[in-house]
């Protein structure tokens, strides 16, 4: 094994462990889920939202946010 193989191993030795079950139903669990998100509709709740502001709204809106496009200098030092 990779050394990247093995600590993917050891995460799922400890969340097994964490959960009480076996290693396989940790994996199991895992792909499953994994398969669901696969053939999962894409995520569309706010499509009815998108386009629909007035472009005074547009404007308002992105005028109210300007200030956290700002990047304090001091804060990444």
């Amino acid at each position: 094994m990779t050394q990247k193989n093995d600590a993917t191993a050891a995460k799922l030795r400890l969340e097994a462990d964490r959960r009480g079950i076996t290693i396989e139903e940790l994996a199991l669990e895992l792909v499953q889920r994994g398969m669901a998100t696969l053939q999962a509709p894409p995520y569309h709740d706010l499509d009815a939202l998108a386009g629909t502001w007035s472009k005074e709204e547009a404007e308002a809106f992105l005028k109210a946010i300007s200030e956290f496009e700002q990047v304090d200098e001091k804060l990444w030092r």
